[in-house]
């Protein structure tokens, strides 16, 4: 897969606080992922290098407003995001309540998100692109390669991966900057990702090499 401005925009998926801050409601079942991968720096050297070689970046955030707390059923996770709240935005039409709290960019990121360029698309619902326009916005800037990352590995990341390919999109994971859950019954979700990843993607790369890409 060949990377160039030109037609390949870098997707980041959940840079939000509750999946990247020790203090986010999901710390407990994803940090030692996130710091063995140095998910969250590797993630700002995506950001840092498509800003500085001029690649669209686009996010897919994740949010739950207290209307989602209606919903009469759901797997596992889904029951564990409305349980503790995780992406919680108290109103889908104002910014009350956003910034510093688990729904809200990680601080060191915010640069890059707000700087009046990168596409923020409208939220995911549960893992995939489906709910969303990331698609529509992609097609109408004639984007047709994605460089993949954020969070989670197994959920959020793969589930876009899998929407991605067959939409039509050519896409390359960057495998060391996501992370995924670790949980005494459900079992290793960054590990199971990592397999899936290397049957559906086009490439899989590591952050040194995607940067690489962006820089040649």
């Amino acid at each position: 897969m060949e990377i160039n401005k030109n037609d390949t925009a870098v997707v980041v998926i959940d840079p939000q606080n509750d999946v990247l801050s020790e203090t986010g409601v999901s710390w407990g079942l994803v940090g030692d992922s996130v710091k063995e991968n140095n998910t969250v720096e590797n993630i700002a050297r995506l950001f840092r290098a498509a800003k500085d070689g001029g690649f669209g970046v686009f996010i897919s955030p994740h949010y739950l407003y207290p209307a989602d707390q209606a919903w009469r059923f759901g797997g596992a996770v889904e029951r564990m995001m409305l349980e503790s709240k995780e992406f919680f935005r108290p109103d889908p039409l104002s910014l009350d309540g956003l910034p510093g709290s688990g729904a809200d960019w990680l601080d060191s990121y915010k640069p890059f998100i707000e700087d009046g360029k990168t596409i923020v698309v409208s939220p995911h619902k549960v893992w995939g692109p489906q709910t969303n326009d990331l698609v529509l916005q992609l097609r109408k800037r004639r984007v047709d390669k994605i460089v993949l990352a954020g969070m989670l590995a197994n959920l959020c990341v793969e589930s876009h991966l899998r929407e991605l390919i067959e939409q039509g999109f050519e896409v390359a994971v960057v495998k060391d900057a996501t992370a995924g859950p670790r949980h005494p019954q459900l079992g290793d979700g960054y590990q199971a990702a990592l397999v899936n990843y290397k049957f559906i993607a086009n490439a899989v790369l590591t952050t040194d090499e995607a940067v690489n890409a962006m820089q040649a």
